[in-house]
């Protein structure tokens, strides 16, 4: 199960990396609930640069979920736990920042993930069982 959903809410964020692309490449278009990256916290941001932000933070959580999964995956130790942790805090930062840029599911689904890893992990010391 924690390899399954690392590893797939770590590829989730590459997707918001392509539709920040694809937003860019066609301003125009009707893409949805899906806008471009705005920082409501830091609305004085220029769109060039809330877009070089968000997918900053896409990208490490991308990075540290994938890793994190093949960790839990391959090595069978804890290792894997803490990258999980700093990713998931990663992930909420970004997911609060630009709050209101991705559909609304999109968002309480990323952010819920979020929350599991770090209370299963932080709070509630859950550790896989061992084979």
């Amino acid at each position: 199960m924690w390899f399954g959903m690392l590893l797939l809410h770590g590829v989730g964020h590459g997707g918001a990396m392509g539709a920040l692309a694809w937003i860019a490449a066609r301003p125009n278009a009707n893409t949805g609930s899906w806008t471009a990256a705005k920082s409501w916290l830091l609305s004085s941001m220029e769109p060039r640069t809330a877009v070089l932000v968000a997918n900053a933070f896409w990208l490490v959580s991308l990075i540290g979920f994938v890793l994190a999964a093949g960790m839990f995956y391959f090595t069978g130790s804890d290792v894997w736990q803490p990258i999980a942790i700093a990713s998931a805090v990663v992930s909420a930062a970004g997911i609060v920042l630009f709050f209101g840029n991705w559909p609304l599911f999109n968002t309480i689904a990323a952010l819920a993930v979020n929350v599991v890893v770090v209370v299963a992990l932080v709070f509630l010391r859950w550790t896989p069982p061992a084979g």
